[in-house]
Parts: C-alpha cells; sequence; structure tokens
C-alpha cells in the first residue's frame, strides 16, 4: 500500500460520523460476546448442545422469565453483531441532517434512533420461543429433522421470491429514499422513524431468521453465513439478484431434502 492510500484510508475513516464508528465497534464487540460465549444461558448446557436445533428455546423456557430474559439478552447481541453493520448508511445520513443540533441534542435523536431499531429486533426473539412453546423444536428436529429442515427452506425460498420481501428490501437498500418519506423532527421523530425502518427489516430478513432458528439459532457457522447474506443483500448493486438467487437455492434444496426423505 502506497503512502497516498495510506493517507487516504485515515481521511475516509476521519471523515466517519462518530455513530457510524460506535455502531460499527458495537457490532465488533457482539461478536466477540457471542464466540467468548460471555452471556450465561440458564442449565449451563455445553457449547455443542447450545447450537442444536430448539435448545436455546427450550432452555429459556424451562427456567421461566431469567431464561427469557437472558435468552433475549443473547438474541439482541446476536442482532447487533448481525444487522448493524449493514444499517450503518441508514444513521449516517440521519446524521447528517441533525449536524446542525447541539451535541446533546444531536445524541439524543442518534441514541433514540438506535435504541428503537435494537428494541424492536431485540424482541423479535419473542417469536422463537413463542414457537416453540406451541411446538418443540428440538424434538422435532430429532425425529423428523429433514422434513422439518426441508419444509423451513421452502418457506425461506418462497418468501425470498415473494413482492413482499423486495418491497421491503427496497426500503433497507435506500436509506435516502426512506429519509426523504419518513424522517420526522425531534426524538419522537427518531423514534417512530426508528420503529419504522426496523419493521421494514425485519419484513426482510424475517424467514432467514426463521432458517437460523431452525438450524440452530445458536450454531455460530448459521449465524456468519446469514450475516452475510443479509448485509450483501441491503449493501451491494447486486443485492436483489442475491436475494432471488438464494431464494431459487433455499426452495430447490427444500424440494429435494423432502423427496429424498419421502423416498
Amino acid at each position: 500500500m502506497s503512502a497516498q492510500e495510506s493517507k487516504q484510508r485515515i481521511f475516509t475513516l476521519r471523515q466517519l460520523p462518530l455513530i457510524a464508528i460506535v455502531m460499527y465497534l458495537l457490532a465488533l464487540g457482539a461478536w466477540i460476546t457471542i464466540l467468548w460465549r460471555w452471556i450465561p444461558m440458564p442449565g449451563g448446557a455445553m457449547d455443542m448442545q447450545m447450537s442444536d436445533p430448539g435448545v436455546p428455546e427450550a432452555m429459556a423456557i424451562g427456567h421461566g422469565p431469567v431464561g427469557v430474559g437472558l435468552y433475549l439478552v443473547m438474541w439482541g447481541t446476536m442482532m447487533i453483531a448481525m444487522m448493524y453493520p449493514s444499517t450503518v448508511p441508514l444513521f449516517r445520513l440521519y446524521n447528517g441532517t441533525v449536524r446542525e443540533l447541539s451535541t446533546l441534542a444531536k445524541a439524543a435523536r442518534l441514541s433514540t434512533l438506535l435504541a428503537v431499531y435494537t428494541l424492536v429486533w431485540t424482541l423479535t426473539g419473542l417469536v422463537p420461543l413463542a414457537v416453540n412453546s406451541a411446538v418443540p423444536i428440538a424434538p422435532l428436529a430429532g425425529n423428523h429433522g429433514p422434513l422439518l429442515f426441508g419444509g423451513v427452506l421452502i418457506l425461506l425460498g418462497g418468501y425470498q421470491l415473494s413482492p413482499y420481501k423486495y418491497r421491503c428490501l427496497d426500503k433497507c437498500r435506500s436509506p435516502f429514499g426512506f429519509l426523504m418519506t419518513y424522517h420526522r423532527p425531534g426524538i419522537q421523530g427518531a423514534a417512530s422513524m426508528g420503529l419504522r425502518f426496523s419493521l421494514f427489516c425485519v419484513g426482510c430478513c424475517w424467514a432467514l431468521f426463521a432458517f437460523m432458528v431452525v438450524a440452530g439459532s445458536m450454531n455460530i457457522l448459521w449465524m456468519a453465513i446469514i450475516a452475510v447474506v443479509l448485509s450483501l443483500e441491503r449493501t451491494v448493486s447486486w443485492g436483489p439478484q442475491l436475494a432471488t438467487a438464494v431464494g431459487i437455492l433455499a426452495g430447490v434444496a427444500g424440494v429435494v431434502l423432502i423427496g429424498v426423505t419421502m423416498v
């Protein structure tokens, strides 16, 4: 790397708003927390068990409010690790709209936007807990694993190819358009935008996370793969084409898996 390139990279880093640096550091810290298992889970299960399908959800439910609370903390940490990096463009643009405010006022609005976005994603962790309460995932995966995985892959494939996926993906890929449409002044406006944007993100990514839960919600490999996929979908020029390819691949894999099982 030449001296000129080094200077350009340093200059680019300095041009990053503080909120972007904070979000990248929080995402990095979340990944470290997950990899080192710093958040205790009830029951003290071995790491291999915790990465098995349905095990974290079953253990959380089995330990009542404390277990549910720890599960949501872990789920929220996973969402920070997986979602923050691809959400930075929105926060950089929003930071530009409030740059004339005082430091305190700007921090309050950015913190509110980030807090609401994070809270919504954390609360989505209640969904796998509710599903596991109605239909225990672990025994179902143990007894009918190929059928379960095949069915979820077909669900993922169908949603990836649906107009609802692309409607939400378009909002996630166009932070400027989102701000032009939904920007509201004040802290209440920041909260409203955080809620709207998080719901669009959930609408874009929920099927990928449904597959992750069935594959093992704390399986680091699947977590990393899905994080890369959803980040590329939302940030690169060929993101929509990737979403289509993932949908086709998932659908075909699901049909083949079920077909082989039924033979």
